[in-house]
């Protein structure tokens, strides 16, 4: 049921790319990750990047529209808004997502969207392909609880996911919409009510996800937390499933962050998607935001071929590919299931030719 392979991986999809990899060419990302300000309207108990600061700094709207058009012509295909702020925060969202897709590139959103107004949505959820909400209770005591926020910012995301779903069916729009939770202690009474909300409202999916602890973040709350005694919830909401609405339990995933483990010994996966923050430094990994040797340059100083193809990222990538050790990264990190895919790629298993 999950058609949008949330707890997989799309990579085989580009082949040409996949190929040019393996022949060892350079490639440029499939996939990108921004973030488009620094600042954030909540406080979540479990926010990953807390070590970041919360930074009033935001993308420079003019400057990134050219940064945008090259990002096309070197063949990203997609851009997730995100990162270490809320990105609806940023007053020039509107412009920057028609400007990504009018680049040529995809652009999906991840938000709480307490600010996903009817009038931002109706400016730019024609050129959207898919939206993610946060949203981690399905009642306003719960959900302020986790996202340290006003009680009323529940029912303003509600609302305004209502009225996307609404705005959609009308204009026939192909903007898939969908939530997100992560399963915690304080929430896990509360998944089949939400469930049932988000299929009220219109939405396409809920997604059930893990916790991941992030290897910078301040917070430690939850790094213990297993899943085990929660997978049984699965089967009970598959009967929230039809044609029109899916809850997405990610089981793989919850098993492999109990488990803790690995099929690969050293990240392979950086060549197919990178990091932009809200200050304009290119990142080759999430996991490793401030540490200066995973920042590849600034795309306010130099061009993102000039970086992408720079001494700095064909060192680095060198040695990460060699020597980085993947058991002190972060378990289920984005690019976990691609590493996956890349090991087995790269060092086949016996027996590949009985097909």
């Amino acid at each position: 049921m999950d058609k949008f392979r949330i707890d997989s991986h799309k990579l085989m999809y580009h082949v040409p790319r996949l190929n040019g990899w393996l022949k060892g060419e350079t490639v440029y990302p499939v996939y990108m990750e921004i973030s488009p300000i620094g600042a954030c309207n909540h406080r979540c108990t479990y926010c990953a990047l807390d070590f970041m600061g919360y930074q009033p700094r935001f993308l420079d709207v003019d400057a990134f529209r050219n940064i945008l058009n090259e990002l096309g012509s070197l063949g990203v295909k997609s851009i997730m808004y995100a990162g270490e702020g809320e990105p609806f925060l940023h007053k020039g969202i509107a412009e920057i997502v028609n400007s990504t897709k009018k680049s040529g590139i995809d652009v999906a959103i991840t938000t709480n969207a307490v600010l996903f107004n009817a009038s931002l949505a109706e400016n730019i959820l024609e050129n959207i392909s898919w939206i993610k909400v946060s949203i981690n209770g399905a009642t306003n005591k719960t959900y302020s609880k986790i996202h340290r926020t006003s009680e009323d910012d529940f029912d303003r995301v509600m609302k305004n996911m209502r009225y996307a779903a609404k705005l959609r069916k009308n204009k026939k729009y192909n903007c898939a919409l969908g939530m997100q939770l992560i399963l915690l202690p304080e929430n896990r009474k509360e998944v089949e009510l939400l469930s049932k909300k988000a299929k009220d409202i219109g939405m396409d999916y809920l997604v059930v996800k893990p916790y991941s602890q992030h290897p910078l973040s301040k917070t430690q709350k939850y790094k213990n937390v297993k899943y085990n005694e929660y997978l049984g919830l699965s089967e009970k909401l598959k009967r929230l499933n039809d044609k029109n609405f899916n809850v997405i339990f990610r089981l793989h995933t919850m098993k492999k962050w109990d488990e803790g483990s690995r099929t690969y010994k050293h990240c392979l996966a950086l060549p197919f998607w990178s990091y932009i923050d809200a200050g304009g430094d290119i990142w080759a990994c999430s996991i490793y935001l401030t540490k200066k040797e995973f920042c590849l340059g600034n795309i306010y100083k130099n061009t993102f071929q000039q970086i992408w193809e720079g001494e700095k990222r064909k060192k680095l990538l060198k040695w990460v590919e060699e020597k980085l050790d993947s058991d002190k990264c972060r378990i289920n990190c984005r690019m976990d299931e691609v590493n996956r895919y890349l090991w087995e790629l790269k060092y086949p298993p016996a027996h590949v030719n009985f097909i």
